[in-house]
């Protein structure tokens, strides 16, 4: 990729601000996973009930994020992400200052939680809109890498927790939320020739397209798989090989680095290969270092090893998916990122909540990472069903001077 071409082809700006509000978005997002063991402690909660704790912020994310895509095509990208910034505070404020004492509030408090799940569907099509079809994989790419927020959380907050209480961390979370607020008001822009809001039938009328339906079973894994374990990582560690807060944090950081940062790579790398090709590499590495975990590896060290290499393929996924998403919808780019996202959290609500329900009922975590581990062999089935159609249809080179 030409640098300079980059560069000059979008709004670097907005760009770095999409990022940001998209950064600091997840680390709020999955803020209940790095504090499970405290809360799930004060409150006694069960192996089911903690993992539909992590779970239900991400299936509210994903269900918000079509509400914000509709936002985004009837207002704009930056003010639908306004919005969104105010609720998420509004929530932390109160949980900070009236509290949380029972299971029902904490699953009320992640549904407020889950509007900053919903940032993807904003976040995006504010940076997408800006870049031509050539450099969307790269663009998507550095804006979606903001999936780094989970490893924020998964780093500073049972540190935070030890220090001055868990109910305390979400008022510590909201002094860089605000500042991050202003950045994006002052620096964001909506890109000009924003296509026309539409009507309920016309987003209705994208369900009936088998293609979006293709893309939301392929993201449901690659981010699905991110996000279910960012948010489950510090509880398995903590119950499967007896971690401390603190060092599951760590172990949890380390895994969604791995896959946030490498995001922008994988959209890369789609822009230079074609994104079906990209694709299929990361589902079967997906799959198999998921396989890899579900044996049951006998050291903490060992498990860190695989899952930080799952990661990397469910982060460089996620690039790839959205490298593809736009050249086949560009005109319906928000509604997709709305319904694409949406797909995604739930196949993070079905891991994370999965992980929960096998280990009380069997004991064991295993069973639900085999399942996903073939959800992804699933999804590398659909990819080569579709890739022929693709290729020689809206992915054709006569069409675009994207490779697909």
């Amino acid at each position: 990729m030409d640098k300079r071409s980059f560069l000059k082809a979008g709004h670097t700006p907005t760009l770095f601000a999409a990022f940001l509000y998209f950064d600091l978005a997840f680390m709020v997002w999955v803020l209940l996973g790095p504090l499970a063991i405290g809360i799930s402690k004060d409150l006694g909660l069960t192996h089911a009930q903690k993992g539909l704790m992590v779970a239900t912020p991400v299936l509210a994310g994903a269900l918000l994020r079509l509400v914000m895509g509709v936002l985004v095509d009837r207002l704009s990208p930056k003010k639908a992400a306004m919005i969104g910034q105010i609720v998420v505070m509004g929530a932390l404020a109160y949980a900070w200052l009236v509290g949380l004492h029972s299971f029902h509030d904490v699953l009320l408090f992640g549904v407020g939680l889950g509007v900053a799940g919903s940032s993807f569907a904003a976040a995006l099509p504010l940076a997408s809109r800006w870049y031509p079809p050539e450099h969307q994989g790269t663009a998507m790419g550095i804006a979606g890498a903001g999936n780094s927020g989970t490893a924020l959380a998964a780093l500073f907050a049972p540190s935070l927790a030890l220090a001055f209480g868990w109910s305390n961390v979400f008022g510590l979370a909201l002094i860089p939320l605000s500042i991050v607020f202003v950045v994006f008001c002052v620096v964001a822009k909506d890109a000009p020739g924003a296509p026309p809001a539409k009507t309920l039938a016309e987003y209705l009328k994208v369900l009936k397209d088998k293609d979006a339906w293709w893309f939301m079973f392929f993201y449901s894994v690659t981010f699905g798989g991110f996000v279910g374990l960012a948010s489950s990582l510090v509880i398995y560690f903590n119950t499967q090989y007896g971690l401390d807060a603190k060092t599951a944090g760590y172990f949890t950081a380390a895994c969604v680095f791995a896959g946030s940062l490498v995001r922008p790579v994988g959209g890369a790398v789609a822009d230079r290969i074609g994104g079906v090709k990209s694709l299929s590499v990361m589902y079967v590495l997906a799959a198999l270092f998921l396989s890899v975990v579900s044996i049951g590896l006998p050291t903490a060290w060992m498990a860190l090893i695989a899952f930080v290499l799952a990661m990397l393929a469910l982060g460089m996924g996620n690039g790839a998916v959205f490298q593809l998403v736009p050249q086949r919808f560009k005109k319906e780019i928000g509604v997709m990122t709305g319904l694409v996202g949406m797909a995604g959290g739930v196949g993070g609500f079905y891991l994370a909540s999965s992980l929960g329900y096998s280990r009380e009922l069997t004991g064991s975590y295993q069973f639900g990472f085999s399942v996903f581990a073939a959800l992804a062999l699933c999804a590398l089935l659909g990819l080569t069903q579709v890739k022929k159609r693709w290729r020689t249809t809206w992915g054709a080179s006569h069409l675009t001077s994207a490779r697909i």
